[in-house]
């Protein structure tokens, strides 16, 4: 299995030729045979982008669960599929803190993904607080399971899932989480996965990891935790920076 690489550009950049420079500068990694890139940019972006034929992947950041109808300001799945996106990441914490989501809107919008056929990006982690009052756990459990409540292997692809394991207070501040208690998290995630869903399932489906993600701790993620990739913020903003996390994972 490749390792997926995603790089969320948030609200980044303000300039079309900004974003689109960005794109081409790090088009070569298109042809990394270990890796799978993918470019999350803001929405306004992603057509100008896919017609360039750089031949990355583009992801989107957020969608609706509805396909069409009276719900301004909103852009569906289907919308994204028509533009060629791929994967959709769902769930993040800044959603949850600044928009209100809960997990029974993520999950919503997860069956809506699988259904199409399109690969979301579920992301779990605690805060601070609850990870220094021992709660940490309960958290992503909680998250995995309400993100997930009726989703049936059967009937949704589940295969095309990804979760990203993104503790809140390490994104964004440059403080990373260490490989040793990321492999701790994984091995958590994939343990309740296989209770959910069955081993032989499970193996398609990618853990990955992301909060303050560089090209010095990239390696140490995968090869000491585990990871089946990474969801690059900051980082992903530097064709330089990023393209070095890329090439440090291979």
């Amino acid at each position: 299995m490749k390792k997926l690489i995603i790089a969320n550009w948030k609200m980044n950049p303000v300039f079309f030729k900004e974003a689109r420079n960005l794109f081409l500068g790090i088009k070569k990694l298109k042809n990394e045979k270990n890796t799978e890139v993918v470019v999350c940019p803001p929405f306004i972006f992603i057509q100008e982008l896919k017609l360039l034929g750089a031949g990355l992947k583009t992801g989107a950041q957020n969608c609706f669960w509805e396909e069409k109808g009276a719900f301004t300001g909103e852009i569906s799945f289907n919308m994204l599929k028509a533009m060629g996106v791929e994967y959709i990441i769902l769930g993040h914490s800044e959603r949850r803190k600044h928009f209100g989501e809960t997990d029974g809107l993520i999950n919503k919008k997860i069956k809506a993904v699988l259904e199409k056929g399109l690969n979301p990006i579920l992301c779990v982690g605690e805060t601070e607080k609850e990870r220094k009052i021992g709660i940490a756990k309960k958290v992503i459990k909680n998250q995995l399971f309400k993100g997930l409540e009726g989703i049936k292997n059967w009937k949704f692809k589940i295969k095309n899932l990804s979760v990203a394991y993104e503790p809140v207070w390490a994104i964004g501040t440059g403080n990373p989480c260490m490989p040793k208690d990321a492999k701790e998290i994984f091995v958590f995630i994939q343990k309740n996965l296989k209770e959910k869903y069955g081993k032989e399932t499970v193996k398609k489906i990618r853990i990955i990891y992301g909060g303050s993600v560089n090209g010095e701790n990239a390696r140490g993620y995968i090869k000491e935790s585990g990871m089946q990739g990474l969801l690059v913020g900051g980082a992903s903003l530097s064709q330089k920076e990023f393209i070095k996390i890329v090439k440090n994972i291979q």
